[in-house]
């Protein structure tokens, strides 16, 4: 671990005395796993500590676990990642928060500390179904309103049941059955002649 991680390490272990979390540290990045439970607080720590100053939200995705890894998966099924930087000195610090209830996943909503997680969280609510409880417009941003699903979830069905399109003769999007037969796509290998692997 170089100097500026161990420093992060070192101050975030002082910071979280006393609390549920976990630190590692992978290829170069910090990754933070902390509950929902407190996790407003602990995100206001790292953007208000002046050691620490993660004053930007880069980006916040949601993952589902499912079937993440060679083995059965035993935690939570789904999860929000942040990704935080610290503009003054250049830092970076992926934050992971696990929904504690798989069949309906909650966490809390970060816009208040980060303005630009908004959109960030309509988009995993729409793709992975995650609320963020106190989001001041959680709504659908990628797929149509009248979409049942979210994309995104490991057990979505890749081919649905109808598909929309736009009807010239009844001037408006209509809903038909969907009309694609199902096949398997094999990527094909070209090498010029005088490849020699």
């Amino acid at each position: 671990m170089n100097a500026k991680l161990a420093a992060i390490s070192a101050r975030l272990e002082k910071l979280l005395e006393g609390r549920h979390y976990s630190l590692t540290e992978q290829v170069g990045e910090l990754t933070l796993v902390i509950p929902r439970e407190g996790m407003l607080e602990v995100m206001r720590l790292l953007r208000d500590d002046y050691d620490l100053r993660f004053e930007q939200l880069i980006d916040l995705c949601g993952v589902d676990y499912s079937t993440y890894g060679e083995g059965a998966w035993q935690g939570p099924r789904f999860a929000a990642v942040y990704h935080l930087l610290a503009l003054g000195k250049n830092q970076r610090l992926r934050v992971r928060v696990f929904c504690p209830d798989d069949e309906f996943p909650v966490l809390d909503s970060v816009v208040d500390i980060w303005p630009s997680a908004n959109w960030y969280e309509r988009e995993a609510f729409d793709l992975f179904g995650i609320v963020f409880e106190g989001h001041p417009d959680l709504r659908r941003i990628l797929t149509d309103y009248g979409f049942i699903g979210h994309p995104f979830r490991k057990d979505f069905p890749l081919t649905g049941y109808v598909e929309m399109r736009y009807d010239p003769d009844q001037q408006r999007v209509i809903y038909q059955p969907v009309s694609i037969e199902a096949r398997e796509i094999t990527p094909r290998v070209i090498r010029e002649d005088t490849f020699h692997g």
